[in-house]
Protein backbone atom coordinates (compact mmCIF):
# COMPACT_ATOMS: atom_id res chain seq x y z
CA UNK A 1 0.00 0.00 0.00
CA UNK A 2 1.10 3.44 -1.03
CA UNK A 3 1.77 6.06 1.57
CA UNK A 4 -0.91 8.49 0.01
CA UNK A 5 -3.21 4.89 0.61
CA UNK A 6 -2.41 4.38 4.02
CA UNK A 7 -2.62 8.14 4.65
CA UNK A 8 -6.01 7.97 3.09
CA UNK A 9 -7.09 4.88 4.89
CA UNK A 10 -6.08 6.80 8.40
CA UNK A 11 -8.22 9.48 7.34
CA UNK A 12 -11.23 7.67 6.76
CA UNK A 13 -10.73 5.99 9.91
CA UNK A 14 -10.42 9.24 11.46
CA UNK A 15 -13.28 10.77 9.98
CA UNK A 16 -15.86 8.02 10.45
CA UNK A 17 -15.07 7.97 13.73
CA UNK A 18 -15.47 11.66 14.95
CA UNK A 19 -19.11 11.22 12.61
CA UNK A 20 -19.99 8.48 14.53
CA UNK A 21 -19.29 9.48 18.15
CA UNK A 22 -22.20 12.45 17.17
CA UNK A 23 -23.98 9.56 15.35
CA UNK A 24 -23.53 7.20 18.75
CA UNK A 25 -24.76 9.95 21.22
CA UNK A 26 -27.15 11.32 19.38
CA UNK A 27 -29.03 8.17 17.68
CA UNK A 28 -28.20 5.79 20.25
CA UNK A 29 -26.27 3.47 17.44
CA UNK A 30 -22.77 1.87 18.92
CA UNK A 31 -19.86 0.58 17.20
CA UNK A 32 -19.54 -2.99 17.23
CA UNK A 33 -22.86 -3.67 19.18
CA UNK A 34 -22.88 -7.29 18.02
CA UNK A 35 -19.51 -8.41 19.11
CA UNK A 36 -21.57 -10.76 22.37
CA UNK A 37 -24.76 -11.41 20.30
CA UNK A 38 -23.16 -11.82 16.82
CA UNK A 39 -19.85 -11.76 16.84
CA UNK A 40 -19.35 -12.48 13.03
CA UNK A 41 -22.20 -10.59 11.73
CA UNK A 42 -20.27 -8.05 9.77
CA UNK A 43 -17.55 -10.46 8.55
CA UNK A 44 -20.76 -12.25 6.93
CA UNK A 45 -22.30 -9.57 5.19
CA UNK A 46 -19.37 -8.50 4.01
CA UNK A 47 -18.45 -11.96 2.62
CA UNK A 48 -21.84 -11.95 0.62
CA UNK A 49 -21.25 -9.11 -0.71
CA UNK A 50 -18.14 -9.79 -2.07
CA UNK A 51 -19.11 -12.91 -3.84
CA UNK A 52 -22.38 -11.58 -4.82
CA UNK A 53 -20.04 -8.69 -6.08
CA UNK A 54 -17.85 -10.91 -8.41
CA UNK A 55 -20.87 -12.26 -9.81
CA UNK A 56 -22.73 -9.02 -10.58
CA UNK A 57 -20.13 -6.02 -10.78
CA UNK A 58 -23.42 -3.56 -10.44
CA UNK A 59 -24.53 -4.93 -6.99
CA UNK A 60 -22.52 -1.81 -5.43
CA UNK A 61 -24.36 0.69 -7.31
CA UNK A 62 -27.85 -1.21 -6.27
CA UNK A 63 -27.23 -1.61 -2.84
CA UNK A 64 -25.92 2.03 -1.81
CA UNK A 65 -29.29 3.24 -3.57
CA UNK A 66 -31.48 1.31 -1.35
CA UNK A 67 -29.91 2.30 1.60
CA UNK A 68 -30.10 6.13 0.58
CA UNK A 69 -34.17 5.39 -0.17
CA UNK A 70 -34.63 3.63 2.92
CA UNK A 71 -32.95 6.11 5.72
CA UNK A 72 -34.71 9.28 3.54
CA UNK A 73 -38.13 7.98 3.64
CA UNK A 74 -38.80 7.07 7.45
CA UNK A 75 -35.67 6.93 8.30
CA UNK A 76 -33.42 4.13 8.24
CA UNK A 77 -35.50 1.39 9.67
CA UNK A 78 -36.30 -0.95 6.35
CA UNK A 79 -39.66 -0.08 5.46
CA UNK A 80 -38.25 0.44 2.20
CA UNK A 81 -37.83 -3.78 2.16
CA UNK A 82 -41.40 -4.89 2.97
CA UNK A 83 -43.17 -6.16 0.51
CA UNK A 84 -46.87 -6.01 -0.09
CA UNK A 85 -49.50 -7.39 1.53
CA UNK A 86 -53.44 -7.52 1.80
CA UNK A 87 -53.31 -5.03 5.31
CA UNK A 88 -50.71 -2.71 3.18
CA UNK A 89 -51.03 -3.36 -0.44
CA UNK A 90 -48.36 0.08 -1.28
CA UNK A 91 -45.24 -0.03 0.55
CA UNK A 92 -42.33 2.17 -0.17
CA UNK A 93 -40.77 -0.81 -2.79
CA UNK A 94 -44.03 -0.39 -5.04
CA UNK A 95 -43.24 3.36 -5.85
CA UNK A 96 -39.76 3.39 -7.43
CA UNK A 97 -37.70 0.21 -8.90
CA UNK A 98 -34.77 -0.65 -7.02
CA UNK A 99 -32.71 -3.49 -6.48
CA UNK A 100 -30.85 -5.35 -4.57
CA UNK A 101 -33.71 -7.12 -2.86
CA UNK A 102 -32.44 -10.51 -3.30
CA UNK A 103 -29.10 -9.62 -1.85
CA UNK A 104 -30.31 -8.62 1.61
CA UNK A 105 -32.48 -11.41 1.39
CA UNK A 106 -29.37 -13.58 1.15
CA UNK A 107 -27.68 -11.72 3.39
CA UNK A 108 -30.15 -11.49 6.07
CA UNK A 109 -30.42 -15.87 5.71
CA UNK A 110 -27.10 -16.67 6.19
CA UNK A 111 -26.73 -14.27 9.64
CA UNK A 112 -30.14 -15.58 10.76
CA UNK A 113 -28.60 -19.04 10.14
CA UNK A 114 -25.82 -17.94 12.18
CA UNK A 115 -27.03 -15.60 15.19
CA UNK A 116 -31.34 -16.34 14.73
CA UNK A 117 -33.22 -13.15 15.78
CA UNK A 118 -30.01 -10.66 16.43
CA UNK A 119 -29.19 -8.81 13.93
CA UNK A 120 -31.79 -6.56 12.32
CA UNK A 121 -32.03 -5.55 8.72
CA UNK A 122 -31.63 -1.79 8.77
CA UNK A 123 -28.50 -3.16 10.20
CA UNK A 124 -27.65 -5.37 7.78
CA UNK A 125 -28.27 -2.78 4.71
CA UNK A 126 -26.40 -0.39 6.12
CA UNK A 127 -23.15 -2.91 6.64
CA UNK A 128 -24.19 -4.38 2.89
CA UNK A 129 -23.88 -0.46 1.60
CA UNK A 130 -20.71 0.38 3.13
CA UNK A 131 -19.27 -2.76 2.02
CA UNK A 132 -20.71 -1.94 -1.73
CA UNK A 133 -18.41 1.11 -1.12
CA UNK A 134 -15.39 -0.99 -0.14
CA UNK A 135 -15.97 -3.37 -3.01
CA UNK A 136 -16.20 -0.57 -5.37
CA UNK A 137 -14.01 2.45 -4.36
CA UNK A 138 -11.31 0.37 -2.56
CA UNK A 139 -12.19 2.40 0.66
CA UNK A 140 -13.73 1.25 3.72
CA UNK A 141 -14.65 2.74 7.10
CA UNK A 142 -16.66 1.84 10.49
CA UNK A 143 -19.93 2.29 10.78
CA UNK A 144 -22.32 1.75 14.15
CA UNK A 145 -24.99 -0.11 14.33
CA UNK A 146 -27.57 -1.25 16.62
CA UNK A 147 -30.85 -0.08 14.17
CA UNK A 148 -34.37 -2.10 14.95
CA UNK A 149 -36.38 -2.62 12.12
CA UNK A 150 -39.26 -0.83 11.18
CA UNK A 151 -43.52 -2.39 11.17
CA UNK A 152 -45.21 0.15 8.71
CA UNK A 153 -43.69 0.95 5.38
CA UNK A 154 -45.78 3.53 2.45
CA UNK A 155 -45.83 4.46 -1.07
CA UNK A 156 -46.79 7.99 -0.19
CA UNK A 157 -43.96 8.85 2.14
CA UNK A 158 -41.49 8.60 -1.01
CA UNK A 159 -42.89 11.24 -2.46
CA UNK A 160 -42.43 13.98 0.20
CA UNK A 161 -38.93 12.15 1.37
CA UNK A 162 -36.82 11.16 -1.64
CA UNK A 163 -35.29 13.93 -4.15
CA UNK A 164 -36.17 14.48 -7.24
CA UNK A 165 -33.89 14.37 -10.11
CA UNK A 166 -35.45 17.38 -11.20
CA UNK A 167 -34.62 19.76 -8.19
CA UNK A 168 -33.02 22.70 -8.18
CA UNK A 169 -30.36 23.22 -6.00
CA UNK A 170 -32.47 25.11 -3.15
CA UNK A 171 -34.58 22.28 -3.29
CA UNK A 172 -31.53 19.60 -2.98
CA UNK A 173 -30.49 21.68 -0.02
CA UNK A 174 -33.84 21.95 1.86
CA UNK A 175 -34.50 18.16 1.01
CA UNK A 176 -30.91 17.07 2.27
CA UNK A 177 -31.22 19.82 5.38
CA UNK A 178 -34.66 18.25 7.10
CA UNK A 179 -32.48 15.02 7.47
CA UNK A 180 -30.22 17.12 9.62
CA UNK A 181 -27.07 16.70 6.36
CA UNK A 182 -25.69 19.73 5.10
CA UNK A 183 -24.22 21.01 1.89
CA UNK A 184 -20.76 19.39 2.04
CA UNK A 185 -22.90 15.76 2.43
CA UNK A 186 -25.15 16.92 0.01
CA UNK A 187 -22.22 16.88 -2.77
CA UNK A 188 -20.15 14.45 -1.10
CA UNK A 189 -23.42 11.55 -1.47
CA UNK A 190 -23.88 12.53 -4.92
CA UNK A 191 -20.71 11.37 -6.06
CA UNK A 192 -22.55 7.72 -6.16
CA UNK A 193 -23.48 9.00 -9.32
CA UNK A 194 -20.65 8.03 -10.51
CA UNK A 195 -22.03 4.49 -10.88
CA UNK A 196 -25.20 2.41 -11.34
CA UNK A 197 -27.56 3.66 -14.20
CA UNK A 198 -30.20 6.14 -15.19
CA UNK A 199 -33.55 5.63 -17.01
CA UNK A 200 -34.08 8.10 -20.06
CA UNK A 201 -37.30 9.56 -18.64
CA UNK A 202 -35.05 11.10 -15.73
CA UNK A 203 -32.96 13.68 -17.43
CA UNK A 204 -34.68 13.53 -21.12
CA UNK A 205 -36.16 16.76 -20.07
CA UNK A 206 -32.40 18.40 -20.64
CA UNK A 207 -32.80 17.16 -24.03
CA UNK A 208 -36.28 17.68 -25.58
CA UNK A 209 -37.46 19.92 -27.07
CA UNK A 210 -34.51 22.15 -26.52
CA UNK A 211 -30.57 20.99 -25.31
CA UNK A 212 -30.08 22.48 -21.44
CA UNK A 213 -27.22 24.70 -22.65
CA UNK A 214 -25.36 23.40 -19.33
CA UNK A 215 -25.03 20.07 -21.56
CA UNK A 216 -21.41 19.10 -22.91
CA UNK A 217 -22.90 19.37 -26.85
CA UNK A 218 -21.32 15.95 -27.77
CA UNK A 219 -22.47 14.48 -24.10
CA UNK A 220 -26.19 15.68 -25.39
CA UNK A 221 -26.19 14.09 -28.68
CA UNK A 222 -24.46 10.59 -27.37
CA UNK A 223 -27.74 10.83 -24.98
CA UNK A 224 -29.85 11.69 -27.71
CA UNK A 225 -28.73 8.52 -29.29
CA UNK A 226 -29.36 6.39 -26.37
CA UNK A 227 -32.99 8.49 -25.58
CA UNK A 228 -34.60 9.25 -28.44
CA UNK A 229 -37.50 11.71 -28.22
CA UNK A 230 -40.57 9.53 -27.76
CA UNK A 231 -38.56 6.36 -27.70
CA UNK A 232 -38.20 3.45 -24.91
CA UNK A 233 -36.93 4.56 -21.41
CA UNK A 234 -33.61 2.70 -22.01
CA UNK A 235 -31.03 2.71 -19.28
CA UNK A 236 -27.68 4.56 -19.68
CA UNK A 237 -25.02 5.07 -17.36
CA UNK A 238 -24.77 7.82 -14.86
CA UNK A 239 -20.79 8.41 -15.96
CA UNK A 240 -19.75 8.71 -19.31
CA UNK A 241 -16.52 7.07 -17.49
CA UNK A 242 -15.53 4.40 -15.79
CA UNK A 243 -19.30 3.53 -14.98
CA UNK A 244 -18.19 0.65 -12.91
CA UNK A 245 -16.00 2.35 -10.39
CA UNK A 246 -17.10 4.46 -7.39
CA UNK A 247 -14.99 7.33 -7.73
CA UNK A 248 -14.97 11.58 -7.70
CA UNK A 249 -14.73 11.13 -11.57
CA UNK A 250 -18.33 12.60 -11.25
CA UNK A 251 -17.46 16.09 -9.80
CA UNK A 252 -15.23 15.81 -12.85
CA UNK A 253 -18.02 15.08 -14.83
CA UNK A 254 -20.17 17.90 -13.46
CA UNK A 255 -17.98 19.96 -14.38
CA UNK A 256 -17.64 19.25 -17.78
CA UNK A 257 -21.50 19.34 -18.31
CA UNK A 258 -21.22 15.48 -18.52
CA UNK A 259 -23.66 14.69 -15.73
CA UNK A 260 -27.13 13.66 -16.10
CA UNK A 261 -30.04 14.83 -14.02
CA UNK A 262 -31.06 18.32 -13.61
CA UNK A 263 -30.10 17.86 -10.00
CA UNK A 264 -26.66 16.97 -11.35
CA UNK A 265 -26.13 19.88 -13.08
CA UNK A 266 -27.41 21.89 -10.16
CA UNK A 267 -24.59 21.68 -8.36
CA UNK A 268 -22.44 23.90 -10.64
CA UNK A 269 -25.43 26.37 -10.49
CA UNK A 270 -24.70 28.01 -6.79
CA UNK A 271 -21.68 29.48 -5.50
CA UNK A 272 -21.34 26.58 -2.00
CA UNK A 273 -22.41 24.03 -4.19
CA UNK A 274 -19.80 24.26 -6.65
CA UNK A 275 -16.64 25.21 -4.71
CA UNK A 276 -17.69 22.00 -3.29
CA UNK A 277 -18.25 19.88 -6.17
CA UNK A 278 -14.36 21.68 -7.29
CA UNK A 279 -13.23 20.53 -4.05
CA UNK A 280 -13.82 17.09 -4.26
CA UNK A 281 -12.69 17.01 -8.30
CA UNK A 282 -9.61 18.25 -7.15
CA UNK A 283 -8.90 15.80 -4.20
CA UNK A 284 -10.16 12.33 -4.46
CA UNK A 285 -8.53 11.62 -0.97
CA UNK A 286 -10.44 14.26 0.86
CA UNK A 287 -13.83 12.95 -0.91
CA UNK A 288 -13.39 9.50 0.22
CA UNK A 289 -13.34 11.27 3.56
CA UNK A 290 -16.22 13.41 3.23
CA UNK A 291 -18.03 10.56 1.27
CA UNK A 292 -17.69 8.51 4.48
CA UNK A 293 -18.71 10.42 6.68
CA UNK A 294 -21.51 11.13 4.96
CA UNK A 295 -22.85 7.58 4.33
CA UNK A 296 -22.25 7.28 8.12
CA UNK A 297 -24.63 10.45 9.03
CA UNK A 298 -26.84 9.16 6.52
CA UNK A 299 -27.33 5.94 7.70
CA UNK A 300 -27.98 7.46 11.36
CA UNK A 301 -30.97 9.36 9.75
CA UNK A 302 -34.70 8.90 12.48
CA UNK A 303 -33.38 5.46 13.30
CA UNK A 304 -35.19 2.97 15.56
CA UNK A 305 -33.10 1.69 18.28
CA UNK A 306 -33.53 0.12 22.02
CA UNK A 307 -36.83 -1.62 22.30
CA UNK A 308 -38.51 0.55 19.52
CA UNK A 309 -38.80 -1.66 16.43
CA UNK A 310 -38.45 -4.96 16.21
CA UNK A 311 -35.35 -7.56 14.55
CA UNK A 312 -36.86 -9.17 11.54
CA UNK A 313 -36.81 -12.81 11.27
CA UNK A 314 -37.26 -12.08 7.30
CA UNK A 315 -36.35 -8.47 5.72
CA UNK A 316 -39.43 -8.61 3.73
CA UNK A 317 -42.06 -9.69 6.36
CA UNK A 318 -43.02 -7.96 9.73
CA UNK A 319 -42.54 -10.68 12.69
CA UNK A 320 -46.41 -10.03 12.80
Amino acid sequence: MSRRMKLACLQLVMVAFLATSVTMSSAGLQYNFYSSSCPNAEDTVRNIVYGLFDKDPTLPAALIRLLFHDCFVMGCDASILLDPTKANPQPEKTVIPLRGYDAINKIKAAVEAACPGKVSCADILAFAARDSVAKSAGFSFPIPSGRRDGATSSAFSVFSNIPSPFFNAQDLINSFASKNLGVDDLVALSGAHSIGTARCSGFTNRLYPTVDPALDAAYATQLKAACPDGGPDNAVNNSPVNPGTLSNQYYHNAVDGRVLFTSDAALMTRNDTAAWVSKNAADPTGWMVRFAASMVKMAAIEVLTGTQGEVRRFCNATNS
